[in-house]
């Protein structure tokens, strides 16, 4: 991760290390790395989203283990500092800062933790097609309806899940909510 991490200039690291904290705290729900990427290639950098996000996957981890440990900035960085693969000076002064700043706010308690291994729900989104044909039948005309749901995965990373169903299923799928609706209301 070290090697990847000096790809990256020290302002886009600074807003990753920022998106891990606040994640880490549960003010966002996880780590859009497909829109940082992009950014980070526009910028000039030759890096991909799946370096992106092993690094993310890295401070994430350094993070929670550090607030875990109750690590002062100090031993943070001198233990940062002693590896191996020792990392870059501009990535040693991003951690110190945003660890000075907002790393003893991380809440690791085992409520948090348990929470934080099944990953949260960001936004739902859906649309009505319909098919009118096809290679292999000539006339279908069958609707559908396509869910696209956004998930933080528990290290943080933003994702999109989609699936079909008919119009039974979305039914279906539309009066569960409802069931849970009305239980959340009662709670």
């Amino acid at each position: 991760a070290a090697d990847k991490i000096r790809l990256i200039p020290q302002d886009f690291f600074a807003e990753l290390c920022e998106q891990i904290i606040q994640h880490l705290n549960h003010k966002i729900p996880g780590i859009n790395t497909a829109e940082l990427c992009q950014r980070i290639q526009t910028s000039g950098v030759d890096i991909n989203i799946g370096d992106l996000a092993k690094v993310a996957n890295t401070l994430s981890f350094l993070f929670s283990t550090a607030a875990r440990n109750n690590l002062s900035t100090e031993e943070l960085v001198t233990s940062l500092g002693s590896g191996v693969s020792t990392l870059p000076k501009h990535a040693l002064q991003v951690i110190r800062h945003v660890w000075n700043e907002q790393g003893k706010a991380i809440a690791v308690s085992e409520d948090a933790r348990t929470t934080a291994t099944v990953g949260q729900f960001v936004d739902m989104k859906w649309k009505l097609g319909v098919a009118m044909s096809s290679d292999t039948c000539r006339s279908l005309k069958y609707p559908y309806v396509t869910v696209t749901l956004t998930v933080a995965d528990p290290s943080g990373q933003i994702t999109d899940k989609s699936f079909e169903m008919t119009i039974p299923q979305f039914k279906n799928f539309s009066r569960q909510f409802k069931e849970m609706a009305s239980v959340l209301e009662t709670v």
